[in-house]
C-alpha cells in the first residue's frame, strides 16, 4: 500500500477540535463580556525593543544582522507599538485590565537572575534604562507591573497568582519576541486553562520567517489569533465597567 503523502500537506485534522474546545469556545467571549479578560503587554522595553540600548547597543555585536534589525525596528515603529497602544487605551476605556511583563532583576549585579539570562549576559538592573517600557505603551497609573528574568513569565513569576486572584481567564497577548517570551507566555498560559488571544499585528521578531513560524505554531492550537482591528471590534461591544 503507497501513502500519499502530498495529500496532507497544509492539512490540520485536528484544528476544528482544537477550536471549539480551546481556543474558540464560547468562554473565550464569555470572558471578555464578564470582565474576565487582560491584555498582556510583553517586554516592551529598551533592553529589547529599543535600536542604541539594551541588546542593540552595537549593531554590530548583537548577533542580529543589520537587514534584521531594520525589519524589527520597523515593525514595531510602524505597526506593534501604534497598535498595543490602541488595544491598551481601548482595555482602559472598558475598566479591564492591562498587564505589564518587563526583563528587570532584582539586584543591581543581577546574581537572581535566571540561568538562561546568565548565560545570554542578559540585564536589566532596577532603575536602568534597558528596564525603562517605551513611552508608548508604558504602564499607566496602578497597572500591573510583572518583574521577570527568564523567557516565560507564568514559569518565572507569581502572574498566575495575581491572574487568579483578579478572576482572569482570558488574556489577549502582545508583544516582543513573538517566537521567544510571547509564544513561551501562549504555551504556559494555555496549558494553565488561560482562554489566550494573540494579536498577530501586535507582537514582533528579527525575522518575517519567525514572526510567521509563530502564528502558525500557535494559532488554533494554544490561542486564538486575530488583528488588532479585529479585538477592537470585539471590545466595542463590551460595555463600559462600572467603577
Amino acid at each position: 500500500m503507497t501513502i500519499k503523502y502530498e495529500e496532507y500537506v497544509n492539512v490540520d485534522p485536528l484544528r476544528e477540535t482544537y477550536r471549539e474546545s480551546i481556543t474558540d469556545a464560547p468562554a473565550v467571549h464569555k470572558s471578555l463580556e464578564q470582565y474576565h479578560t487582560a491584555l498582556l503587554t510583553i517586554d516592551l522595553q529598551f533592553l529589547d525593543a529599543a535600536p542604541g540600548y539594551g541588546v542593540f547597543a552595537d549593531v554590530q555585536k548583537s548577533g542580529v544582522p543589520v537587514e534584521a534589525q531594520e525589519y524589527y525596528f520597523n515593525r514595531l515603529e510602524e505597526t506593534v507599538l501604534p497598535n498595543v497602544r490602541k488595544l491598551q487605551d481601548g482595555f482602559r476605556r472598558k475598566g479591564l485590565e492591562v498587564i505589564h511583563t518587563r526583563i528587570q532583576s532584582l539586584t543591581q549585579d543581577g546574581r537572581d537572575r535566571g540561568p538562561g539570562h546568565k548565560r545570554l549576559n542578559l540585564h536589566a538592573p532596577p532603575g536602568s534604562k534597558e528596564a525603562e517600557f517605551l513611552p508608548q505603551v508604558a504602564p499607566q497609573g496602578d497597572e500591573i507591573i510583572i518583574n521577570k528574568t527568564a523567557s516565560g513569565v507564568f514559569n518565572a513569576t507569581n502572574v498566575e497568582y495575581i491572574l487568579r486572584n483578579m478572576e482572569i481567564t482570558g488574556l489577549y497577548m502582545v508583544g516582543v519576541y513573538s517566537n521567544e517570551c510571547v509564544s513561551t507566555a501562549i504555551r504556559d498560559a494555555c496549558d494553565l486553562g488561560f482562554y489566550v488571544t494573540l494579536i498577530e499585528d501586535g507582537c514582533a521578531t528579527v525575522t518575517p520567517e519567525l514572526q510567521q513560524a509563530t502564528i502558525t505554531t500557535m494559532k488554533d492550537r494554544y490561542a486564538r489569533v486575530i488583528s488588532t482591528q479585529e479585538a477592537l471590534a470585539e471590545l466595542a461591544d463590551v460595555k463600559a465597567r462600572s467603577q
